[in-house]
């Protein structure tokens, strides 16, 4: 798939991580304590069911944000990243303010605030950041820094809290602090996931459980396309999608829509006649955590092509019933399954991004190069298409 993007080899990363130390010491004058990595994520199944207290399945990419750090005894808290134009962002922690609109600086100052809100001792860091996780493609950059941010300072203080713990002020930064009312899929799956694996999240309770997910074992390959599309609606449709499920469930009389049972759905949809786009809302959430139930029964099962239906179902029902597709992610969908692919559906919070395929080995080139051709005869700007590998969680690095 090199024609297209690649992965980030394994034998590049202790080059990037020296290349970010590097950079550290040009912009601050003195060598990091360490350097730490986060990964993007790519979600298998399960979409906007986190916020339901539903079912996710989402896996770590080996694409990941950098963060080379030291720690301040001053009280400041200064910000560099190498992909943002501008120079160090510089803070004072007992300033520290929810600023929606902040910019990227947001993402890692709200760490901060959020773990001095709960209490931990953090002081004052110099952070510079470098990231291969594309931007505005549905896979979680913002979560990987905050994770790799919350990670370090971990670290650096000394404060001893677990992965998942991470993740949940990761997301209170993302919700309170940077004004994203963002479930806690992404941040978790940053901080917890495993090589080799795809974690089964139930967003409830924070029960996790790594399935085995090695794809190439079985010879197949999972393929994200980049559409490159960010379609401003997003924003604001999450919000209101979020705001419309919420309300079918308490129509519904129950605290989350995850409590509607996949055998009882028609009942739920008729206690909600007269409101169709929540009706809409709820057959999605409701099916799709039905979903990941048979995707991981398939892999139980070792019946790991049989979850390609499932995507593609699960990216009708995106498409139909929450509609937050775009006719770039449903070419991507449609091409891949015209060209031989076993399924594929959008991935992420939608409005653009990108889509997952689920392909044999032998025709993942021909699959994206289909793709590719499709997008130029459309007129659309070529897509950036890579293989998504099961990857490791966040970590130190040096």
């Amino acid at each position: 798939m090199t024609a297209h993007g690649a992965a980030v080899p394994a034998t590049e990363r202790p080059h990037r991580a020296q290349h970010t130390a590097t950079q550290f010491a040009a912009v601050y004058g003195a060598a990091p304590t360490g350097t730490w990595a986060a990964p993007g994520r790519v979600n298998l199944i399960g979409e906007h069911t986190d916020y339901n207290d539903g079912f996710v399945m989402p896996l770590a990419l080996p694409h990941t944000t950098l963060a080379a750090a030291s720690a301040r005894t001053d009280g400041v808290l200064r910000l560099h990243s190498g992909g943002a134009d501008g120079g160090i962002v510089e803070l004072r922690l007992d300033e520290l303010r929810p600023a929606p609109q902040g910019g990227w600086a947001a993402y890692p100052a709200g760490v901060v605030w959020a773990m001095r809100e709960a209490g931990l001792p953090v002081g004052g860091a110099d952070l510079h950041f470098e990231s291969t996780v594309p931007t505005g493609a549905g896979l979680s950059s913002s979560a990987a820094l905050e994770v790799v941010t919350a990670l370090a300072l971990n670290d650096l203080y000394g404060l001893g809290q677990e992965p998942q713990r991470l993740a949940q002020l990761a997301q209170r930064a993302e919700n309170a602090f940077v004004g994203v009312p963002c479930g806690i899929m992404d941040q978790t799956a940053a901080a917890c996931c495993t090589e080799g694996h795809a974690l089964f999240l139930d967003t409830r309770d924070l029960t996790r459980r790594q399935v085995p997910f090695d794809l190439a074992g079985e010879g197949l390959r999972l393929l994200v396309v980049d559409t490159r599309v960010k379609h401003e609606l997003g924003d604001g449709a999450y919000a209101e999608r979020r705001a419309g499920c919420e309300h079918g469930a308490r129509a519904l009389g129950v605290r989350a829509l995850r409590e509607v049972p996949y055998a009882h759905l028609s009942e739920a949809l008729a206690g909600l006649a007269g409101e169709p786009a929540v009706q809409a809302l709820v057959r999605h959430i409701v099916t799709e955590n039905h979903r990941v139930e048979e995707v991981i029964a398939c892999l139980d099962a070792g019946r790991t092509r049989a979850i390609g239906p499932l995507l593609t179902a699960g990216h009708a029902s995106l498409r139909d019933d929450f509609k937050i597709s775009c006719r770039e992610l449903d070419l991507a969908v449609d091409t891949a399954l015209t060209a031989g692919a076993l399924g594929a559906r959008m991935t992420g919070g939608g409005f653009g991004g990108s889509a997952i395929v689920l392909v044999e080995e032998a025709a993942a080139t021909a699959v994206g190069t289909a793709v590719g051709e499709a997008f130029a005869a459309a007129g659309h700007a070529a897509p950036r298409i890579f293989e998504a590998v099961a990857s490791a969680g966040a970590h130190r690095v040096a």
